[in-house]
């Protein structure tokens, strides 16, 4: 039986290395190895997959660092929109939310769905309800706002409309150089395998800046944003939401494994490193396979992450 581990990401794209400062830098080390900790400890305790991913989600929706949950960007009509996924790889089930604005913890959301629900996905005012019937914490909208997100969206406005995906952050214009919009994408994920070999994935985000309200992503669609499944592979994409979406990436790592034979790293390298970049896409995954192998592979400038196979110190990174 494989060492239980998990993986973590925050997003791919990640702050130009111009706009980064070493104070900076430190506070999202700091971020990804205490989440990267607290799923550990879960899985070390015996603790399933599943519940890994969950806590290691929901941690990463709590630091305002990372877009999703507290932190998340906000959309063209200053609203919040947030998305979510959760699925369990030993039985398949899963469960997601789409364009929630109320509930602190949208991963919980996803996953009261995947075990209350003959449904997969809610939107809106029904996951909200359907949010709520189940207890979980509602908040005001405004429990969402950090003030470099919303400083973020006006920038985004007063550059004619312009859509940016994630970390473009204030830090660009303190360096004097701007960041490619088109490689920040904002999302949060995390796979695991536990001790009993089963697998599982979830994935959270607060959308793109200046996104038009009611845009959904990859991040709450099976296949794309998120996927799990015991027989091969948990995955958990950030990217090019749309070009995820048209591409099953999450899904198509695992067909890869299944039915072409590939390894982990191979069938991650040639979703990440050809099949998305012949679409336009950009971005990254992070993904674990059922004998334990992990594999983060990105096309981006950079990719917060991180992993820790239980008895082992944390391993993080942003950039190559």
């Amino acid at each position: 039986m494989s060492k239980p581990v998990i993986a973590i990401h925050g997003g791919a794209g990640a702050i130009t290395r111009a706009a980064m400062n070493a104070e900076k830098e430190q506070r999202y080390i700091q971020a990804l190895s205490s989440v990267v900790a607290a799923g550990q400890q879960i899985l070390a305790q015996g603790g399933s997959a599943l519940d890994a991913v969950t806590e290691a989600v929901r941690l990463l929706e709590e630091c305002p660092l990372f877009n999703a949950g507290v932190g998340s960007v906000f959309t063209h009509q200053g609203t919040h929109e947030m998305d979510a996924c959760v699925m369990d790889g030993r039985t398949l089930d899963a469960g997601a939310v789409a364009g929630v604005s109320r509930v602190r913890n949208p991963v919980l959301a996803a996953r009261a769905v995947l075990e209350n629900s003959q449904h997969v996905l809610f939107a809106s005012d029904g996951a909200e309800k359907f949010a709520a019937t189940h207890g979980l914490e509602m908040v005001a909208p405004d429990f969402f706002f950090t003030q470099e997100r919303f400083d973020q969206l006006h920038r985004a406005q007063a550059e004619q409309g312009r859509v940016l995906l994630d970390h473009d952050g204030a830090a660009a214009s303190q360096a004097g150089d701007p960041l490619d919009a088109d490689r920040k994408f904002g999302t949060v994920g995390a796979v695991a395998l536990d001790a009993l070999g089963n697998l599982a994935a979830a994935t959270s985000t607060g959308g793109m800046t200046n996104k038009q309200a009611g845009r959904v992503g990859d991040t709450p669609i099976i296949g794309a944003g998120c996927y799990a499944n015991n027989a091969t592979v948990a995955v958990s994409s950030t990217g090019t939401g749309e070009i995820f979406m048209r591409s099953v990436a999450a899904y198509d790592v695992s067909a890869l494994m299944e039915y072409a034979g590939l390894s982990l790293q191979q069938a991650s390298d040639k979703v990440v490193q050809e099949k998305l970049l012949a679409l336009g896409g950009s971005g990254g995954l992070i993904a674990i396979d059922r004998d334990g192998n992990v594999a983060l592979p990105f096309n981006s400038e950079g990719m917060y992450r991180g992993f820790g196979y239980v008895g082992d110190a944390p391993t993080v990174g942003i950039y190559r």
